[in-house]
């Protein structure tokens, strides 16, 4: 008996040594940031800066007008049209007018609208279709571009200008440094089919959702529920402490790979970037909720652009 405590108190303290020194190790380092994965980084957003100079991008967003399914809808810039353009369009552009289930367009023939897509055509009279319904009808009048887009039960008017002066003078955003820290992998886990997602005018709009995100931060565990169908990318809105002081206040955007058949993503938040809304006052972007907001602050991605 007397052998068998002694072999006992050798294993306990074989076990409390054991314990101790694993305690005593320090924490898994994280992924360190090399050079390799910063210009990486730094050629992703290269190439969003380069994509936000397009003169048909976010940048060249010059106007959202309601419209009003019970009236005829005059296009111009007059003051009197309840689709006013800004000065430089012509005083009558057109007519937007709804039955039947979709809208239509009449062109004022001095205004010399035509399509995007086939300058040299003039248009005359047609039917719209609004991106609800797919690839949305694009008007061209001079510099300007407009089609109707549907947000829930509203209509509005969408207007770019191609030769809008922001794209003379925006030279990129800043970002916080890049930091191979933001860079985690994260499972997908079963959840909700369809989510409610709201947006700045105030809708909810039931978009699918493949599952929900899990994830480890400053060893906490966090989750963030992405929009996408099984098997797609992932689009994630998320929103975090810096929002409204270091970021922008209605949160960023934040893309992913297809998941691994294991259900892993990797989740790159030096790749957070700015809504559309950041750039202009007329676009309808989704926010974050409260299910998508992070309590701590992701010193990762874009700060906020311009003045809010």
């Amino acid at each position: 008996m007397l052998i068998i405590r002694h072999r006992h108190a050798l294993h306990v303290g074989a076990t409390i040594c054991l314990l101790l020194g694993l305690a005593g190790r320090p924490a898994a380092a994280a992924e360190p940031t090399t050079p390799t994965y910063v210009a990486e980084i730094d050629a992703w957003h290269a190439a969003r800066v380069q994509r936000l100079h397009s003169n048909t991008g976010w940048l060249t967003l010059v106007g959202l007008h309601d419209l009003d399914k019970a009236r005829v809808n005059t296009v111009g810039s007059a003051s009197d049209a309840l689709v006013r353009l800004i000065d430089k369009a012509p005083a009558r552009v057109g007519d937007l007018a709804f039955a039947d289930g979709h809208w239509t367009f009449t062109a004022v023939p001095a205004a010399h609208v035509t399509l995007a897509d086939s300058a040299a055509t003039p248009v005359t009279t047609m039917t719209v279709t609004t991106d609800r319904e797919g690839r949305p009808t694009m008007f061209n009048c001079g510099s300007l571009l407009f089609h109707v887009i549907e947000r829930e039960d509203l209509c509005f008017v969408r207007v770019k200008d191609r030769e809008a002066e922001i794209l003379k003078t925006f030279t990129g955003i800043d970002r916080f440094p890049v930091d191979a820290k933001w860079r985690v992998t994260a499972r997908l886990e079963p959840g909700e089919a369809t989510v409610m997602v709201p947006n700045k005018l105030g809708q909810l709009t039931a978009t699918a959702s493949p599952g929900v995100l899990v994830f480890e931060l400053e060893g906490r565990t966090f989750r963030l529920t992405p929009t996408g169908k099984p098997g797609e990318e992932l689009s994630i809105i998320f929103g975090d402490a810096t929002n409204t002081h270091e970021t922008y206040g209605g949160g960023r955007f934040l893309d992913t790979d297809v998941p691994a058949a294991d259900g892993t993503v990797i989740l790159d938040f030096n790749k957070a970037y700015n809504p559309p809304c950041v750039f202009t006052p007329y676009a309808t972007c989704p926010l974050p909720g409260a299910r998508n907001t992070l309590d701590l602050p992701v010193t990762a991605g874009e700060h906020a652009w311009g003045v809010h």
